[in-house]
Formats: C-alpha cells, structure tokens, sequence
C-alpha cells in the first residue's frame, strides 16, 4: 500500500506499507518527500540573529525553534536570564502548546475518529444528553449542552451532503467500519470540531500579547525578552488570563470529554495486543521506548539545573518500573537510509553534516515507483540515543513522568485512567498517545494560571528586568552550545559551534526527526514505522487505520526537512545587507 501524501500534517509525507491476506500491517516504511536546508543557511551567521532564522523552519511551532535557537547560543555564552524572562517564555511557550493541541486533535486528528456523515443520523435531544454524560466523566461541564444548538449544526451538515458539496469534510472515509462512535457522538465531534475554529483563534492570541505576534514571535533576544510594556502593563496580563480562563473552559468542556469518549468507544483497538509490536498495549503502541528531554524551567537555578514542568528521561521497551537520565552526548544522526551523504557512521550534532544525495524512487512492472527501501528512503535522517530509536512527544513527556513518579503528571494521568476507567498501558496505543496530548494541555493550561499570576506579582513587587546584560565582543568567541528541551511535537534540540564570532556549524534535530525518521544503521525502526506494525486495515482502498496511527504523532514534516531540486542544483541565490534601513 502506498498512501502519498499524508494530508492533515505539516509538510509532505509518505508512507508504504506491507499487508498480509488478513489485512494487517507487517512492514512500513516512512519517507519524507521534502529537503530541509536550514543548517546550511546559518552557517556563517551571526549566531545572535539564528533564532529569527531558525523558527522559519516550520509555520506551526515557530516559537519554539525561536526559543531553542536563542537558548543554544545562551548555553555557549554562559548567560542566564532573568525571572520575568523565564516566565514569559513559558506563557509563550504554554500558550503555543494549548493551541497546537487543540488544532491538532480537532482539524487535524479528529475526523480519523468521527464520521461526518453518520451525524447526519443523530438525534439532537440524546445528542445533548450524551454530551452531558461525557463532559460528567471528565469532571466537567458540557461546552455546548444545548439540543437546538446540535440542531443547528446538524442542519448545516446535512445540508451539505444533501447538496453535495462537504466542504473540507469532503473525500472523507465515511461509513469505513473501523468508524466506532454513534451518530450522536458524531455530532458532538462535528459540533466541537466547528467551534474550535473560533476558540483556536483567541488561543493564538494569548502568544501574540507577549510575543509581538502570531505565528512568529518576536521578543525572546539572547538574555531575555523585551516585552518589557507588556510586563508593566496590567491590563496586557489580564488579557492573557481573561483568554487563558476562556480556553480552559473549551478544554475541560469539549477537548477532555471527547478524548474520553473516543477512548471508551476505541478501547478494544487500544488493548488489542496482537496489533502490537511487543505485546504491550494496543494498536499503534509501536516501540515503546520514550525520551523527553524536559522542559518549562519552575525556578531560575539555570538552564540545566531547574527543576522542569516535564522532567527530562528515558523509559525504554515499555518497562515502566524504571527511568533512566538523559545524556546528550549519547544522541546521534545516522544517514544510512536518509538521502545524503555521510561518513560513514552517526555523527553527533556537533558534528553533523548536511549534504544531499538524492538517489530517486525505483519504477517497478506495474508501473508505479516505491521507494528503495533497502537504501535511502527519506530526507529525514535517523536519530539514535545511544544506538537506539525513541519516541517522543506528549506521550514521552506523560509517560517518563508518571514513571518518575512527579506529583502533577502522576496526578493529571492518574485521574484521567480512573474516570475513563483503564489501566496505565493503554496508552501505549494510537487511542493513548492522543489522550497523553489531551491531559497534558490540561494540565499546561492549569500552569500557566499559576505563572500569569507570578508574572503579575512579581511585576507588582518592581522587579521589572527582562534582559541579562552582556558584551558579545568580551566573551569567547570559539564555543559551542545546545538548547535541547520540549516543543508541542517532542524533543527539540538545537546544537551551535560558534568559531571567531560567527556560526561554523548549526544542527537541528527535531521531534518529527525522531518519530518520522527512516531505519537505523542496523536496522532499527523508528517510532512511525512501529507504530504501524501489526495495524489491521479493515478496507486496503481506505487507509484510515494508517492515516490515524500516524495522525496521533502529529506530524511537522516541515520541521524535519525543506526544499531542493530533485536533481540536487542549486535553486536560487540572495544576498541580503543586514546593514540596509527598512
């Protein structure tokens, strides 16, 4: 089976997989279709301006890249920021990840669970009842509860249909029987789907009040922030909680209670342990092992001494009796398989190189092209920590917390397996890693209240610094440094050496690099691939088993790669004059 592209992602993607006679998945092979430059553009930069830079490599989580990039060079240059720094990146931070939960599960994800059409069927009134029952299990109450507003959005869809003109509901797998809610259940999906099209947007403007705008914020500089008007302004603060408050009603009233409903509803494929590659957990579990690098600092001890929001860790092969501490200078790039040039064996990011070797697909009797899968494959390279292939993500960061025992990750994952009634291993699943970004954006929304208000207070007590001052000309001009914490996707890391004042060499490697990333050099499958072994299609013309396994990960292919011409010649040059006044 060859599904290309992969819509409802970030970027270009390709999967290919084998099935056998009893339709299940028994290889896959993931392959990005797109080549990143970014590393190479910074070269020779100054690496002050590398952050501006370097969240252009995605539209999605730009702020994060933003943020790591400026982190990096604050790790070469021994520079720690302010308190008021801290806690705005973390608001900016916060608010990224609730937003990019949010769209990802209902514009991205959510139609892999609900059938549009089915809620054609539906009956307003249970509707609105079933909508009370879950948003009871979560704790909470409904979003929308009313009968007549079901109605309403009812009307609309089967209006379309009647009309045939679906929209962007068009081209669905409607009626495909791996489709598990009831009409009813279908309704509240669609009803919350279309809501969270106006709630998304005052989410992206909770960045924008300390960031300058969205998507691409503008105020983290190398030592801090210079929202300084912001932090001294009341009224900017109050704004920022008055949408917080807001979101986090449309969380705990619609996100929670349709992650619960969809978990109930597909908790079968969930713990089905013949879909699994190692007979832990359910369909899309995949390959068990988890790394989170850590991330939103609590205090300001420094970078990589503060205690974390998500604690840094490994749990490996769904033993989660144990973690085991993170170091960077076990983290590799292997090349064997990705379309580029290499020396030989994984190199560190330090040390990593990016040279393109496209060598193409291979065209076979039947006339279509597969790809060369006992060769290079992908543009996305092979990470390894220390020889071995990690998942990462909000599954990783739920899941080495809860096994490092910290107090909210335990609290926020334990509550949601009592309410919903399931062991911890169910998240080992496509169905878990979907509800591990549920419970984490409550548990991000629930902090950054906590954090408005330090923000606040501390602005009150006339601590109004920002910036740490430093002079750039005075500090080592040979140094290397790393920003490796958490982006909405996973561990992001981003690795400067910096030689004579300007950027020698820049490696990015990214959450989607992880998850996406083709075979290691010994054969090692990474987290997509996995994930899909063991899947069963119910319908091989229909593949939305495979599109809703790798639809859980949430990919940014854009974050992993971008573009070249296929026969590797240069495209374009421009030269900019930083000089030049706009």
């Amino acid at each position: 089976m060859i599904v290309d592209p992969i819509t409802r992602i970030e970027g270009h993607l390709r999967i290919e997989a084998v099935i056998d006679e009893n339709n299940k998945i028994v290889d896959a092979w993931s392959s990005s279709t797109m080549f990143r430059g970014i590393e190479t553009i910074l070269k020779g930069r100054d690496p002050r301006d590398c952050g501006l830079m370097a969240m252009r490599i995605c539209g999605v989580c730009t702020g994060t890249h933003y943020q790591r990039s400026i982190e990096a060079v604050e790790d070469a240059f021994d520079i720690t920021i302010p308190k008021n720094a801290r806690l705005v990146r973390n608001l900016i931070q916060g608010a990224l990840y609730v937003h990019d939960h949010l769209v990802h599960f209902y514009h991205l994800h959510a139609l892999d669970f609900v059938d549009v059409v089915s809620a054609t069927k539906a009956d307003p009134a249970a509707t609105a009842a079933e909508a009370v029952k879950w948003a009871g299990v979560a704790g909470h109450k409904p979003y929308i509860s009313a009968e007549a507003d079901f109605k309403a959005v009812q009307d609309r869809i089967v209006k379309f249909v009647k009309e045939g003109r679906l929209g962007i509901f068009g081209n669905g797998y409607w009626g495909n029987p791996h489709y598990k809610l009831t009409p009813e259940q279908n309704l509240i999906g669609v009803a919350h789907y279309l809501k969270a099209l106006d709630v998304q947007r005052e989410m992206a403007k909770m960045q924008a009040i300390f960031g300058g705008k969205n998507p691409h914020p503008q105020s983290i500089v190398v030592g801090g922030v210079t929202c300084v008007q912001d932090i001294q302004n009341p009224a900017r603060i109050a704004l920022f909680k008055q949408l917080l408050k807001e979101s986090n009603e449309f969380i705990k009233g619609a996100y929670l209670p349709d992650v619960y409903m969809a978990g109930t509803m597909y908790a079968e494929e969930a713990t089905d342990k013949d879909a699994t590659l190692k007979g832990v957990g359910g369909t899309g579990g995949g390959i068990l092992s988890y790394m989170s690098y850590g991330d939103f600092r609590l205090d300001d001890t420094g970078f990589y001494n503060s205690e974390m929001l998500f604690p840094s860790g490994l749990v490996l092969d769904g033993d989660i009796s144990k973690a085991f501490d993170v170091d960077p200078n076990k983290i590799t790039e292997d090349v064997t398989h990705s379309w580029y040039e290499g020396t030989g064996a994984p190199e560190h990011p330090y040390d990593g190189t990016t040279i393109p070797k496209y060598t193409g697909l291979e065209k076979k009797e039947d006339g279509y092209s597969y790809l060369k899968t006992d060769e290079k494959y992908s543009w996305i390279k092979s990470p390894l920590y220390d020889g071995k292939k990690v998942e990462v993500g909000p599954l990783a960061r739920m899941v080495v917390g809860y096994v490092k025992g910290d107090k909210r990750i335990t609290k926020y994952v334990g509550n949601f397996l009592k309410r919903a009634n399931l062991p911890v291993t169910v998240l080992f699943s496509t169905v878990g890693r979907t509800a591990a970004r549920a419970i984490e954006t409550e548990l991000m929304g629930d902090i950054m209240m906590e954090w408005v208000d330090e923000l606040a207070k501390n602005a009150a007590s006339g601590d109004l610094s920002t910036w740490t001052e430093f002079d750039f000309d005075k500090v080592s001009v040979d140094t290397k440094g790393m920003g490796l914490a958490e982006a909405p996707r996973g561990a992001l890391g981003h690795w400067v050496k910096v030689k004579n004042g300007k950027v020698e060499n820049y490696q990015a490697v990214v959450p989607s690099t992880w998850n996406a990333g083709p075979r290691g050099p010994n054969g090692e499958i990474g987290a997509y691939e996995g994930a899909l072994i063991g899947t069963k299609v119910a319908n091989p013309e229909e593949p939305l088993e495979i599109i809703r396994t790798i639809h859980s990960f949430d990919p940014c292919i854009a974050c992993a790669v971008h573009v070249v011409d296929t026969k590797g010649k240069e495209l374009a040059v421009y030269k900019v004059d930083p000089t030049c006044a706009f």
